[in-house]
């Protein structure tokens, strides 16, 4: 019979070594040796309390993998595999080294496992005292403060960093869900609420093909970029009313789309103004031979409509939210929206929001005052009913 352990753990100074070290077992039972690299007590101490709590937990080998890497070797990795095309969008892989550009003046020299909680709110709190920076010939000009929103997205591609390291094992947890951001933020991923007579009106200012833009989203719920605006007329087919989509932000987005009599409505109205070429929206002031954006079309028209500005985009959120307020399950309006995680549907179904508005300003505050009903006591377990009187 074994000999029982009396200690968990113990911190000893070795022979020939300026350091304290630390001897536990793992939860194999063998004996493990480290240095603490440091010759105070309390902290090879902590170090100790570290190592045991990470067995306790079955993370022991997470946390050591961890530990030899630095935070800037791990943001260059991810922007090498996790951020470049085809992974992500030329301007996703931009906005990611806009944002590691400031992270790594911070936590660079870090080791991974030593960026926390509260050195990620300190650095957030740090960023929004900062005020914008633009380059000119004899140095910087200083404007006004970095807006919240930008700090917010330095969170984000942090937040995505770290989510990848935990599926690597190289940390156990991600720190970024303990953190709450510093101030609050007015209408982030705030879809708008788009109501079918105001969609009609931006289409009577809208040019033809923004029109048919228009049209096609709010039907079919496309993304604009990656899908709408590089279509090629052979992906329509009209016979069968079938839209075929070979490349998309997601691998779930590759699929065949059916199409309601509006949508096919709004192709055919496209080709009919696209000329000969290969491309639905033509250009020849690209490469890709295809228009880019909308976006100065889409300001235009919404500036002659009268209407606020809001994203080209917001018409897929216009899509599910038909969908549901239709009836369509949930599960099946993620399907119709092509999305690899149902999670990112929360975005979409916050426009619901509104649609619950108008119901509760339906509300009849005065029902049991009404006349010719009356409430019904009843001795069972139904609650209270009302009938009407006889």
């Amino acid at each position: 019979m074994s000999r029982p352990v009396e200690h968990d753990g113990v911190v000893y100074r070795r022979e020939g070594s300026k350091f304290w070290w630390v001897c536990y077992r793992d939860r194999a039972g063998i004996r493990q040796r480290e240095s603490s690299l440091t010759q105070d007590w309390q902290e090879a101490y902590k170090m100790l309390r570290t190592r045991l709590e990470a067995r306790d937990g079955n993370v022991l080998h997470v946390v050591r993998k961890g530990e030899s890497l630095s935070f800037g070797v791990w943001a260059d990795l991810f922007l090498e595999n996790y951020s470049k095309p085809p992974i992500r969008q030329p301007g996703t892989h931009n906005a990611n080294m806009r944002c590691i550009q400031h992270l790594k003046k911070a936590f660079a020299t870090r080791r991974l496992i030593d960026v926390g909680p509260e050195e990620i709110e300190l650095y957030l709190r740090e960023r929004l005292r900062q005020r914008v920076k633009i380059r000119i010939g004899k140095g910087y000009r200083e404007q006004g403060l970095i807006k919240a929103t930008t700090v917010h997205q330095e969170l984000r591609v942090l937040r995505r960093m770290l989510n990848i390291a935990v599926r690597k094992r190289l940390l156990a947890t991600n720190p970024c869900a303990m953190v709450e951001f510093p101030v609050p933020l007015k209408a982030l991923f705030r879809p708008h609420y788009v109501t079918w007579s105001e969609q009609q009106q931006i289409e009577h200012n809208s040019m033809p093909h923004l029109r048919n833009a228009i049209r096609i989203i709010a039907e079919t719920g496309l993304r604009v970029k990656k899908e709408l605006l590089p279509m090629k007329k052979n992906q329509i087919d009209f016979l069968n009313a079938v839209l075929w989509i070979p490349d998309s932000k997601t691998p779930n987005g590759v699929a065949e789309i059916p199409l309601t009599k509006l949508a096919l409505e709004a192709f055919q109205n496209q080709v009919a103004i696209s000329g000969n070429g290969e491309f639905l929206f033509p250009s020849d002031l690209n490469q890709e031979g295809h228009l880019r954006s909308l976006r100065t079309a889409w300001r235009k028209a919404l500036k002659r409509a009268g209407v606020p500005y809001f994203r080209l985009y917001d018409l897929r959120s216009a899509y599910a939210t038909r969908l549901s307020a239709g009836g369509v399950a949930d599960e099946w309006v993620i399907q119709m929206l092509r999305q690899g995680d149902s999670q990112v549907f929360k975005k979409y179904s916050q426009m619901k929001l509104q649609m619950k508005r108008e119901a509760l300003d339906k509300i009849n505050r005065r029902a049991n005052e009404m006349s010719g009903v009356l409430p019904q006591h009843d001795s069972g377990d139904r609650g209270f009913d009302t009938v009407l009187t006889q």
